[in-house]
């Protein structure tokens, strides 16, 4: 399938970055927008057996331990920020994974997982060989993944996630002094580029700097989009960055909302958050996009809508 003659929008999610016309292989990943998943591993959170996160307030964790069968379901509808699993992610078109990690309290474990009000049932370790797997299946496909929001690693857990990032994607990974082409990228085997935000990242070669994250703190779709236009007004990053599109529910909302939940707030707002996704370009001028991320990405139509701005690209080669 060519790309040449139908519009982006339309290509296989799963492959969508093979499929790309030569014009966009050469040009540096972060010159095209690229969807992305906000807190990506939050589908399987343990509601019933995990301890709240430690970011939760001590109020909140304190109610809990004597409420709990009232406040977990409360808690739990908030927490989800994505309903479907890494591997259908990626097959929906998702290229850049939010990852928030966390060593649980008092586990005596070296296990790490995800969290988001409470902690994973899964471990990271099996997460990252789930999207080896996927990408062992899609040789062509370049995935980002951002770790970030460390809680309860100490240096020795952080040496312990490096070399399991190392250990799970071996070639895969791609040094940050690559060119991150796609035709460069797949010349060499290289699927992973990793994004590293803690001090450990000068002594790995395999670990990029962090990559910048917009987020807005909003609530609600118009003030979010003020936000970022403000933020365009100052010039994008150099290299990598993500827009965050997700909303951030405050306590005067969820109090107002009892019976809602975080998804209902997404997919009610998606439209108008899509209408502004629809008008951005990617490319290297200050005003342009690259990453833009979201919530419940495979309920919507963001990821095959920032994977058509590519076009903006090629029409402007047209001219």
């Amino acid at each position: 399938m060519s790309a040449s003659n139908q519009s982006l929008r339309d290509l296989p999610t799963d492959n969508w970055m093979s499929h790309l016309p030569a014009i966009l292989q050469n040009l540096p990943l972060y010159h095209l927008a690229i969807p992305g998943s906000h807190n990506a591993i939050t589908y399987c959170l343990d509601k019933n057996n995990s301890p709240m996160d430690l970011t939760q307030p001590d109020l909140l964790q304190k109610v809990d331990k004597y409420m709990k069968p009232l406040v977990r379901p409360f808690l739990y509808k908030w927490a989800v920020t994505q309903d479907s699993s890494v591997t259908q992610q990626l097959d929906g078109g998702v290229r850049y994974c939010d990852l928030r990690i966390a060593h649980r309290p008092n586990d005596c474990s070296s296990d790490l997982c995800f969290y988001h009000g409470v902690y994973t049932t899964v471990t990271v370790e099996s997460v990252l060989k789930e999207i080896r797997e996927w990408l062992d299946v899609h040789p062509r496909e370049v995935v980002i993944l951002s770790f970030s929001h460390f809680q309860g690693l100490n240096q020795e857990l952080h040496n312990v996630l490096i070399e399991t990032i190392k250990d799970v994607f071996t070639t895969k990974l791609c040094p940050k002094k690559e060119t991150v082409t796609l035709k460069n990228l797949w010349s060499k085997g290289y699927q992973v580029i990793v994004s590293y935000d803690h001090m450990a990242v000068s002594h790995h070669g395999e670990l990029w700097a962090p990559i910048p994250y917009w987020w807005a703190n909003k609530c609600k779709a118009e003030a979010l989009i003020q936000e970022f236009e403000r933020r365009k007004q100052q010039g994008r990053p150099a290299g990598f960055f993500v827009a965050g599109i997700n909303l951030t529910e405050d306590l005067k909302y969820i109090c107002g909302h009892p019976l809602e939940s975080l998804k209902d707030l997404v997919m009610t707002t998606y439209p108008a958050l899509l209408t502004w996704v629809m008008a951005q370009s990617p490319g290297s001028n200050s005003e342009c996009i690259n990453i833009i991320a979201g919530d419940f990405v495979t309920d919507s139509q963001l990821v095959v809508s920032v994977i058509a701005l590519n076009e903006t690209i090629l029409k402007c080669t047209e001219c």
